[in-house]
């Protein structure tokens, strides 16, 4: 069945209540969306939909062993999403919102076709992106997402309206939040207390 996506502009800085609320409608009703974050868009869906799950590696033509990130408001639902102690907690709180993603032991609650096979790990994500921040806010659960990066291309999408174009077929919804960088998240392990460099990228990392 041929989807036709919905084209939501919200303004980068002070987004619409009404446009967001619609955005976490379709989210509930099982929708995919394309979205901004600080390091070009993603694709994301509710966390537990397996389906949206498995349209968004339909879209970026993934194995079922690609790693996806959850993207929350806060730290607030850490705990029921991944397992972490002391030390891990500050490093994160005082590193997030920021341009990181965190590899962590995933808690029981995590699904464990989400979970890195054999490790049962999960990357976590808090972006600074006001748009991204503010739907969670109001969707008040992660997103299990991916960088919107097409297959044969090296870097993400980075404007709304391309998206648009290139997928309103595969989509439930496209949110414009204007441009956003293309540079991606600096990686880190945190499985254990020494928090160790997977992959530098926009965030500097200090051990």
């Amino acid at each position: 069945m041929k989807i036709s996506s919905q084209y939501i502009p919200i303004h980068p800085e002070t987004p619409q209540k009404r446009l967001l609320q619609q955005v976490v409608d379709i989210l509930n009703k099982g929708g995919v969306i394309a979205y901004p974050t600080d390091s070009g868009y993603a694709l994301g869906c509710g966390w537990d939909n397996k389906e949206a799950i498995d349209r968004i590696r339909a879209i970026r033509k993934l194995s079922d062993k690609h790693d996806f990130s959850l993207v929350c408001a806060n730290l607030s639902h850490l705990s029921e999403y991944a397992k972490v102690g002391n030390t891990q907690f500050r490093y994160l709180k005082a590193h997030l919102p920021g341009p990181y993603t965190f590899i962590l032991p995933a808690s029981k609650e995590v699904p464990k076709r989400l979970q890195t096979p054999k490790k049962k790990t999960i990357g976590l994500r808090i972006t600074p992106n006001i748009v991204a921040n503010e739907l969670l806010s109001y969707f008040d659960k992660p997103l299990i997402s991916v960088s919107l990066i097409m297959p044969g291309e090296s870097i993400p999408m980075t404007e709304g309206w391309t998206i648009q174009e290139a997928l309103s077929h595969a989509l439930d919804a496209v949110v414009d939040g204007g441009f956003c960088g293309y540079e991606p998240t600096t990686v880190i392990d945190f499985t254990d207390d020494v928090p160790v460099l997977v992959r530098q990228g926009q965030g500097e990392f200090d051990a």
